[in-house]
């Protein structure tokens, strides 16, 4: 008798509409809310991502030539927004998907390994699946490539030689040297020589390593239309706390003493109105994992040292150390007492301000690294 009852109400229910039009509605309402989020992101022009195109992105996971294979999926993120004559039409932290297609082993006679990427579509930050065809190679041009190899065999060759001769002149004197007019060091460095030249012979390429971090350009094959972002859709979120004026007047990217591209010095000026005293101590660096890099001591370290009581104002610089300079930060002041956070002010919103002469030299900075040659492991025994 249930059953009847709910199949008559089910039947009775469809037959006057009702399903019909709460479905209706519902498609409605999604349709009005997808054309409104358009309208707060985009401008409404569209513009194209050309074959031409490079875009910079850095891999999520370390890809290795020795323990990858062709047909592995990994994931990379757009470092850099990408700009069309009316805007922006690829922002900062796409993700991209992509495909290990083809690998080649390191080979005697110096020849290095390599790897060659894929990229099918890309996520953008509100949601977005954009199909697209990019590739990247880390494989020399095969004249470059053996340029590069008989410039390292002749490095080899000439050591070699040169070792060659030194160990003449230890073994046999430098009388005997004189005696017979050079023709021991002559000797000694065709048998160094000889020796160079086996060497380089043996020797094997280095395997191909990317790292979170390292900066890979993508080839775009296809042209793909795509809307323009707004600028303000762009900016990231920030936090202020009352009295507290934080302004980022220039972003420089730079090395550390060691040589790593990894430090982000910051032209800060700071007006303390607030009830609350800070120091370079209560500051750091945040990025979008929620890291935290603390002023590095290799910069300046007035700010580092300096109080920072109410009615205060102070202007300088701070470095940062960071694992990845690609990534988004905020500069945050911290509570000193509690540890929480009350201001967060955001890097990437603070760079579209830097002078077009700044971003030039940090880019370039940036991509000088591009030797993605796998250190030995002195513990790997062969």
């Amino acid at each position: 008798m249930k059953k009847f009852i709910a199949t008559f109400l089910i039947l009775n229910f469809l037959s006057t509409g009702c399903f019909a039009d709460v479905l209706q509605g519902h498609a409605e309402k999604n349709g009005t809310l997808e054309k409104s989020i358009q309208q707060e992101l985009f401008t409404g022009r569209v513009e194209n991502l050309e074959r031409k195109d490079i875009i910079n992105m850095t891999v999520s996971q370390v890809l290795d030539s020795n323990i990858n294979i062709e047909g592995d999926e990994f994931f990379a993120e757009v470092t850099d927004e990408v700009k069309g004559d009316k805007g922006v039409i690829i922002p900062k932290g796409t993700i991209a998907h992509g495909k290990i297609t083809q690998t080649g082993d390191a080979k005697k006679l110096g020849r290095q390994a390599w790897l060659e990427l894929d990229f099918d579509y890309l996520i953008t930050p509100d949601g977005r699946e954009i199909p697209i065809e990019g590739k990247m190679s880390t494989k020399l041009h095969p004249v470059a490539e053996t340029s590069k190899i008989v410039a390292q065999d002749l490095g080899y060759t000439v050591a070699g030689g040169a070792i060659g001769g030194f160990l003449a002149l230890n073994w046999l004197g430098l009388e005997a040297a004189i005696a017979s007019q050079g023709y021991t060091l002559a000797g000694g460095a065709a048998v160094g020589g000889a020796i160079g030249l086996g060497m380089a012979l043996m020797r094997k390429g280095s395997d191909v390593l990317i790292a979170p971090g390292d900066l890979i350009r993508v080839k775009i094959n296809t042209t793909v239309p795509l809307p323009v972002y707004k600028e303000e859709a762009l900016m990231q979120h920030e936090m202020f706390y009352p009295g507290l004026d934080i302004s980022i007047s220039d972003i420089k990217h730079e090395k550390d003493p060691f040589g790593e591209a990894n430090t982000i010095t910051l032209t800060v000026m700071i007006s303390n109105m607030s009830d609350k005293t800070f120091s370079g101590f209560d500051m750091a660096l945040v990025n979008d994992y929620n890291s935290v890099f603390r002023p590095s001591i290799f910069g300046d370290t007035k700010l580092m040292f300096r109080q920072i009581r109410p009615g205060d104002r102070f202007a300088g610089r701070v470095s940062f150390s960071v694992d990845n300079i690609n990534r988004s930060f905020w500069l945050t002041f911290y509570d000193r007492r509690k540890g929480t956070a009350l201001t967060k002010i955001s890097i990437d919103n603070a760079y579209r301000k830097v002078s077009d002469r700044t971003k030039k030299k940090n880019e370039k900075l940036r991509k000088k690294k591009t030797n993605y040659t796998k250190e030995e492991d002195l513990l790997d025994i062969q």
